[in-house]
């Protein structure tokens, strides 16, 4: 099957175009309210990417819609909370009997421009997670954060001045600290999930370092392990995190660092053999990283079993 070439969205004003809702009163920042949209409806899917921030916080109305790790329905359905950032491939597509209501917040990178957001924002990990790792809101989680898009809706309708644009940042900098609270209560709340997707790792984690073929496969990446798991990786990472405050990539690190004490310990392999069974290029980064872990090189480490 030969995908649809994704369409490029580049400016606030074209998607109000194309959705019929007029003319954005601002050129970089806008709120739409959902329920004055007509859904696309299409057996085909849609590929869009936009040069812009979304960010949609809306209740399903009608339709079924499972979203989710494992595709599962939540009971946190009051609102759902979903983030894309520039320059990201967006595909949807929506039956008949999809319908929404809520808002959704367009800001483009411009309107942040000179302001420490501008940098920061990045540090937003869900911004990367896929769609279906929405944050499920509560009716009070929803509250908090539909205040805040209505005082940035407020804020542009008024008068313009001096003190506009960094009172609408302080406002958007508040979402999304919110957000960030947010999704760490629905990593607890989903601690059943989540503790499936660290089961499941450490068996993907188990099987490739007991594979005789490591040598050949190298070390194995997050974005690697995210896949097996069917899920992002920043959403991977923010789940371990919060489960067992480490990220992906030292949870790799320490699967490395306990194959590597079985073999200093129970064989009579160099450190370079080690090395490159464990999917090293180069015997003096496995050096680097061991002692990094254990403050003992791997000869000193082994010379403790002598």
């Amino acid at each position: 099957m030969i995908l649809q070439q994704p369409y490029r969205i580049k400016t606030i004003k074209e998607y109000h175009k194309i959705l019929g809702v007029g003319n954005p009163e601002h050129p970089m920042i806008s709120v739409i309210d959902l329920s004055k949209i007509t859904p696309y409806k299409s057996e085909e899917s849609i590929r869009v990417i936009f040069d812009f921030y979304i960010i949609s916080l809306k209740k399903v109305q009608a339709g079924d819609v499972h979203y989710g790790y494992g595709q599962q329905k939540y009971d946190f359905d009051d609102g759902i909370l979903f983030f894309m950032s520039p320059n990201q491939v967006f595909t949807f597509k929506a039956g008949d009997d999809f319908k929404s209501t809520g808002s959704m917040l367009l800001i483009h990178p411009d309107f942040l421009w000179g302001n420490p957001l501008a940098k920061s924002i990045r540090r937003y990990e869900f911004f990367s997670y896929a769609i279906n790792e929405a944050l499920f809101v509560s009716e009070k989680e929803e509250f908090v954060l539909n205040s805040f898009i209505k005082n940035i809706e407020q804020e542009y309708h008024s008068h313009i001045d001096k003190f506009s644009e960094s009172i609408i940042i302080s406002q958007i900098e508040a979402f999304l600290n919110y957000s960030n609270r947010f999704y760490t209560r629905q990593f607890l709340t989903r601690k059943i999930s989540a503790s499936r997707i660290l089961e499941k790792l450490e068996k993907i984690l188990d099987d490739y370092f007991d594979d005789d073929k490591m040598i050949n496969k190298g070390l194995p990446s997050v974005q690697y392990i995210a896949g097996l798991l069917n899920c992002s990786p920043n959403y991977l990472s923010g789940v371990l995190k919060t489960l067992t405050g480490q990220n992906t990539q030292q949870h790799i690190h320490e699967k490395i660092i306990e194959k590597a004490k079985q073999k200093l310990s129970t064989t009579r392999l160099t450190v370079s053999e080690i090395a490159f069974e464990l999917g090293f290029e180069y015997p003096q980064s496995f050096s680097k990283l061991f002692k990094s872990k254990t403050d003992l090189s791997p000869v000193q480490f082994r010379a403790t079993f002598n």
